[in-house]
Formats: C-alpha cells, sequence, structure tokens
C-alpha cells in the first residue's frame, strides 16, 4: 500500500488503481492508459518564498507561471527543479506527485478545467501507478483555490495548447 493509497483509503474514498507501462510525464500516462489527456491530471510543485504549493492542470495543458506569480502572491515563484523534488519529495518518483496537498504539505491551487471533468486520473506517486476517481470526490477534503493557470492560446494562433 502506497501513501497515497493509504491517504485516500483513510479519507474513506473510494478509487481504482490502474497500472500501466512507465511514463514520466502525465502525457505519457495518459497515452500509456488510453485515455484523453484533459483527464489526467498534472501536477507540479512550484517554489515559493516560504516553501512549496501544487498546481495542478489538465495533462494536456501548460502551465502559466504568470498566473501561478499571481495566485499565489509571489513574483519569484517557479517550478522546483528535479534536484529539490528528489529531495524535499523522496516518496514519490519524478513525475509523479499526487494533487494531494494536505499529503505532501503544501497548499493546493487547481485549474477550473480540472474541475470540469467527472473522473480524473493521476499519479499514485510513481511511473507505473495511477489513481482513477471521482474529481468532487478527491478535491472534497482538500482546501484548495481554484484559479486560472493554463496558457491560453493566442488570438489567431494555429499552435496547439501543448
Amino acid at each position: 500500500m502506497s501513501l497515497i493509497t493509504e491517504h485516500l483509503e483513510q479519507q474513506g474514498a473510494a478509487f481504482e488503481m490502474l497500472e500501466h507501462q512507465q511514463a514520466y510525464t502525465s502525457i505519457e500516462e495518459a497515452r500509456a492508459l488510453g485515455m484523453d489527456a484533459d483527464e489526467v491530471l498534472k501536477t507540479l510543485a512550484v517554489r515559493t518564498g516560504p516553501g512549496y504549493v501544487l498546481v495542478v492542470i489538465p495533462a494536456a495543458r501548460r502551465l502559466d507561471l504568470r498566473l501561478v506569480r499571481e495566485a499565489v502572491g509571489d513574483h519569484h515563484a517557479r517550478l522546483a527543479t528535479e534536484d529539490e523534488l528528489g529531495r524535499d519529495f523522496p516518496d514519490y518518483q519524478l513525475g509523479a506527485l499526487p494533487p494531494l496537498g494536505a499529503l505532501v504539505g503544501a497548499n493546493l491551487y487547481v485549474d477550473p478545467e480540472v474541475l470540469g471533468h467527472e473522473t480524473v486520473v493521476f499519479a499514485a506517486g510513481t511511473q507505473t501507478e495511477s489513481v482513477k476517481m471521482r474529481t468532487q470526490e478527491l478535491f472534497e477534503e482538500e482546501g484548495f483555490t481554484t484559479v486560472a493557470l493554463v496558457k491560453q492560446p493566442e488570438r489567431g494562433s494555429d499552435d496547439p495548447v501543448e
């Protein structure tokens, strides 16, 4: 049993464990599971003055760091480095942080697009396991802030949003 499944069970949450090929990114995770990348969550650790916050966006979208900085009120906020992640989150493999701020002791910021899905899938702390559960139930026990966090396509641009 992992820290994540233990945490979810303690909350009485209903969830399904999904095993898949090794995936280093949330896009790879979606491919390995044969799912739409909008249903898979990307959880990123952001360094702020006092510590970390977690930001959660759909895997198919790109984080807008300017929006994150505005949301957290820290104009020096930045994505955590791989070294920082390995040191400060040793129980989780790279690219496999769960969207569970309470579990890792960080405030949670969630893009509104995430909340538009009935169910979501997220990394379960490893690059080969994911959790599928109802979105409402996932965030029910979490204190979180809903705020726009993703880059919007430029008007007239043919570039897809990654």
